[in-house]
Formats: C-alpha cells, sequence, structure tokens
C-alpha cells in the first residue's frame, strides 16, 4: 500500500502536466484519509492557485500553518495567493514570515519583489530581486525580473542585457537552426530567419522588424503558426513565409522578433537619430493589413447587423486577455466597467472579444447594446484576418492590454488601450502616448483594482467627438 508521501508525490506528477483538477482530486482524497497531513493542505493549495481560485488556496495554506505553524513553503505560498488577492499588507507580512523562517528560501525573495512590483513600488520590488540574485547571481528569472524592471523604465541600455536571461528559463526555446543567432553583424545581402517567442501580441508587435531588417539590407525569412501567414503576408520586407514545422531553408542568422529589437537598439542607440529607430521603426501608418474586399466584405456585414453608420461611432471593445498570463488579474478588466459607454446613445459598441471573457457577455444587463460579431470570426480565413478587417470599419477601439491592442496598433487604427498601474514593460511608467503605434491613445489606472475612473475618462474623450 503506497505511503501518504507516495501519493502526493504521484499527484504532482499529474500536477506538473497540467491536469490541475485531476491533481486537486488525489490531494483531496489524501486530505480526507489524513486530514492533519499539512503537507497535503499545501499541494491542495497549489492546485487551487494554479486554477485561480485564490480565495480557496488561502483557505488551504492556513489550514497548513494551523497544523504547522513553522512551515516557511506555506508562508510563502500563502503570501503569493494573498498577492493575487490584491492584499498587500499581509501577503508582505507571510513572506516575512517565510524569510524569518529559512533566510535562503530564494523563492520568497522572488514573489516579495513581485509583490512590490505589481503594487507600483518598482523600485522596492528591484530591490528584493537585486538581494535574491547575492544568494543566487546566475538566476534566470532574477535578472530576467530586473531587465523587465528597467525596460519598463525606459532604460534599454541595462534592460535589454537583462531580459536576455529569459532565453535560460525554461519555457522559451528556439527552434533549431544550422546558423549563428544575429547580435547586429552586417545584414547587408545576407538572409536572417525570423520567429516569434511569446504569445500573439509579441508577435504582431515585433513582427514590425522583418521590415527594419530588410531596409538595411537583409533577405528576411518568417518562421509563424499557420494560422497567421494570411496576416502577416502584408508585412514590408518579408520574403518568405514558412508554417511552423517545416524544413528550414539555409539561412546566414536567426533571431526571434524580440532578439531583433535588441540587437537593433544595441547597434544604433548611440546614433542620434536611431535611439528609438527600433521603437517607431516604419510603424507611421501601420504595418499590417487586410485586403480590400475583406474590408468591404464586413462593412457591409455591419450594416446588415444594425451596426451600420448610422450617427453613432462604431467603438469596438475587447476586455479579457489570457486568464493563464502571470499578470491577467492586473491588465484585464471586467466588461461591467465599460457601462458607460454601453449606456451612451452616440455610442455603437462592438464585441472583439472572443474565448476567454465573452462569457460575460451573457451575465450583464446591457449586453443587448453590444453587437456582437460571428462566432466563425478569424476561423476560415486566418487568425485576425476578420478582426482587422472589422477593426478597418470602426471608428475607435477600446482595448485591455492584450493582442487585440497590438494588432489595432499595427493596423494604425485609432485605439485606446486601458493599462493597469503598472503596465507590461513596453507602456513605459507614464505618458499617454506610445512610440510604438501612432494612432494609440493610452489611459492609466491610478489606483490597483480600480478600473472605474479609466474608462469613465476613456467615455469623456469619446463622448467629446475625439477619436484618440
Amino acid at each position: 500500500m503506497p505511503t501518504v508521501a507516495e501519493v502526493l508525490s504521484q499527484g504532482w506528477k499529474v500536477h506538473q502536466a497540467g491536469k490541475y483538477s485531476d491533481a486537486e482530486r488525489v490531494y483531496r482524497h489524501v486530505i480526507s484519509q489524513v486530514p492533519a497531513n499539512p503537507e497535503a493542505h499545501v499541494y491542495l493549495g497549489i492546485a487551487l492557485f494554479d486554477q485561480r481560485r485564490f480565495v480557496d488556496s488561502i483557505a488551504a495554506y492556513r489550514t497548513a500553518l494551523r497544523l504547522r505553524k513553522e512551515f516557511p513553503i506555506a508562508w510563502n505560498n500563502l503570501g503569493n495567493s494573498l498577492r493575487m488577492v490584491g492584499d498587500v499588507q499581509q501577503s508582505d507580512a507571510c513572506f516575512d514570515k517565510a524569510m524569518s523562517l529559512d533566510p535562503d528560501y530564494l523563492s520568497v525573495y522572488k514573489n516579495r519583489g513581485t509583490l512590490w512590483v505589481w503594487s507600483g513600488e518598482v523600485e522596492r520590488g528591484r530591490e528584493w530581486y537585486e538581494r535574491g540574485l547575492r544568494l543566487a547571481p546566475e538566476d534566470a528569472e532574477l535578472h530576467r525580473n530586473l531587465g523587465v524592471i528597467y525596460l519598463l523604465q525606459g532604460d534599454y541600455r541595462r534592460g535589454w542585457p537583462e531580459y536576455r536571461w529569459r532565453w535560460r528559463m525554461p519555457a522559451l526555446k528556439r527552434p533549431t537552426v544550422a546558423a549563428p543567432l544575429w547580435t547586429g553583424q552586417s545584414l547587408n545581402g545576407r538572409s536572417i530567419l525570423l520567429y516569434p517567442e511569446q504569445g500573439r501580441g509579441d508577435e504582431m508587435h515585433f513582427v514590425r522588424m522583418a521590415g527594419v531588417l530588410a531596409g538595411v539590407g537583409a533577405r528576411v525569412v518568417v518562421l509563424t503558426d499557420p494560422s497567421m501567414i494570411p496576416l502577416f503576408t502584408s508585412v514590408r520586407g518579408i520574403q518568405s513565409l514558412l508554417p511552423t514545422g517545416t524544413a528550414l531553408p539555409p539561412v546566414d542568422y536567426h533571431a526571434s522578433f524580440i532578439d531583433a529589437a535588441d540587437a537593433w537598439y544595441q547597434l544604433y542607440h548611440e546614433l542620434p537619430y536611431a535611439a528609438d529607430s527600433f521603437v517607431t521603426g516604419n510603424t507611421h501608418a501601420g504595418y499590417l493589413n487586410v485586403s480590400d474586399p475583406l474590408v468591404s466584405y464586413w462593412d457591409r456585414w455591419l450594416e446588415n447587423n444594425a451596426m451600420g453608420k448610422d450617427g453613432r461611432k462604431r467603438i469596438g471593445i475587447a476586455w479579457q486577455g489570457n486568464p493563464k498570463h502571470h499578470a491577467d488579474v492586473y491588465r484585464s478588466v471586467p466588461l461591467e466597467a465599460f457601462r458607460p459607454l454601453a449606456e451612451d446613445d452616440r455610442l455603437k459598441l462592438v464585441s472583439l472579444q472572443f474565448g476567454f471573457g465573452s462569457e460575460q457577455l451573457d451575465k450583464t444587463d446591457f449586453a443587448d447594446s453590444i453587437g456582437r460579431l460571428p462566432e466563425d470570426t478569424d476561423t476560415t480565413g486566418g487568425a485576425f484576418t476578420d478582426t482587422a478587417a472589422v477593426m478597418k470599419n470602426l471608428d475607435h477601439v477600446v482595448t485591455s492590454d492584450t493582442s487585440v491592442a497590438h494588432l489595432a496598433g499595427a493596423l494604425g487604427v485609432p485605439t485606446t488601450v486601458i493599462l493597469g498601474k503598472i503596465p507590461d514593460w513596453r507602456w513605459l511608467l507614464e505618458g499617454d502616448r506610445t512610440d510604438w503605434y501612432p494612432s494609440m491613445r493610452l489611459v492609466r489606472q491610478s489606483e490597483l483594482g480600480r478600473w472605474q475612473d479609466v474608462l469613465s475618462s476613456i467615455h469623456t474623450t469619446l463622448a467629446s467627438g475625439n477619436n484618440a
């Protein structure tokens, strides 16, 4: 008969395979048999946390601590769950307790730094990351985190080298390419393979580098998911688009899209005209596009489905990012916050939300004032192509920080992006404009968790007749 430790170990293997609910059942079974086992309650807390059931995970960790007070892992994990529900002071107190029990517990330094960064005290968070590096100077995650802070602060000189450590973390893998990484060598007459490394938003953001590198003489080959090829055919400078999984042609160099931006900055940041050249690139009129017939098709579709040009402004909205994203709790906006826009008769809202978050449309009392696109949008002509064509027929897009924001910005569509108190690094810490996308306006949250003021400001701007 297996021991409790063996059963928990088996559950952990299931857990690591991403089967969180199955792992939860294993842990709950152990608890039903041995309710006073503190480790089982910690495992349960982790499973609940990974399912984003933060309040339930807090209860599990507190049960573990009632059973064993001197339990640094439980204190650390409780601090992390409290961070996710916005209880900053209690979270920090838990990290302090974990650290007092185990001063060399590296995870606490990481979590404590992240707590303060996401709470708006960026320098305080940076100090905890730096203290962690004194314990573990080669820790890739800590270096990456420092890189993100420097980039967020606009310090690209220090930010890019630290951010490069992300490639030493297990989550990122490069394709196998029989060519050296491009780090700034001359590309005149040379070929380079570019590829995405993170999410769709990052991919649409940095595919701009194809045009930038082609401008200095490179022959650019882009490797991407097959679904993205139709959209990327509009990007200037791409000589060849290859679907992921195909045999790669011989090339002189390779780089991810973000690697290319990094190397470009290292090349040109000291020149007086080029400090921001990799930012602005050739984006003045947008660098993505879709065909005129597709734009016309969606214009007719909107007209025929009560979303026509009847004197109201057509406003596309998106509110929810991927809930699995580490910062989603800070960046996604509840649909309810859009009520001022939905109740304004001068505006006609069109939902650009699919998948995650779209269920909120069935739970709000103003859903009838929001136009919905067909369920098969973007399923036949390639990822984002229909959405792009719809955007071309809108007066404005209002979105949280998701791939929708990058699509709209890359198309040159007038866009307002709703940012949490501490945004993703590319938006910097202040300002209502961004060099990345000239057609974009940024509206920033002033208080963690509070979106009403942000949407009220956006509503005032749109209602006044301003488009950006």
